[in-house]
């Protein structure tokens, strides 16, 4: 029994005897982290291309081809019915129209100067004139501005699954 003693006793001191080296660690105010605020499918901000990166993709494709893509860029305009589509800056006076999959998520309709990473399919269309014209009303254009609508007109696109808006 007095062996038993001395073990527990011997356990007791190697463990209230145990060396433990806190440092003190060097804190650093950390960065502040980008906020996002998610829309559709759930994606990561990580391997956005810039938009002007994705301009010189478009150059090398013509009507129907396609490409799956993340691109980082400044929204310019957004529908003002509902939120059903955007136009985003390329650069060069250039813009891609984005959709969403199936309507499934729309856009708040005040980020015009935002930017957002876009997650999905980017292609190039020929847009009939009903369809500019259906555009154009959405985002408010004068009815004389839509009657000059009167030709198709090959856009750059976008058919989005997934939308990070940078919050600030």
């Amino acid at each position: 029994m007095k062996s038993f003693y001395c073990l527990i006793l011997f356990v007791i001191v190697l463990f209230s005897c145990k060396n433990e080296n806190k440092s003190k660690e060097n804190t650093v105010a950390p960065v502040a982290e980008i906020q996002y605020k998610s829309f559709g499918k759930s994606i990561i901000p990580d391997d956005a291309i810039a938009a002007k990166s994705m301009s010189e993709h478009y150059k090398t494709m013509a009507i129907g081809d396609s490409i799956n893509t993340k691109i980082i860029a400044k929204v310019d305009e957004v529908c003002q019915a509902k939120g059903c589509w955007m136009k985003v800056n390329l650069g060069n006076d250039e813009q891609v129209m984005v959709k969403f999959k199936d309507y499934g998520f729309f856009m708040p309709k005040n980020i015009a100067g935002e930017e957002v990473i876009i997650n999905g399919k980017a292609f190039v269309e020929e847009v009939s004139v009903d369809e500019q014209r259906h555009y154009a009303e959405d985002a408010g254009a004068s009815p004389d501005e839509i009657a000059a609508i009167i030709k198709p007109k090959k856009t750059l696109s976008l058919l989005a699954d997934g939308v990070l808006l940078i919050e600030k």
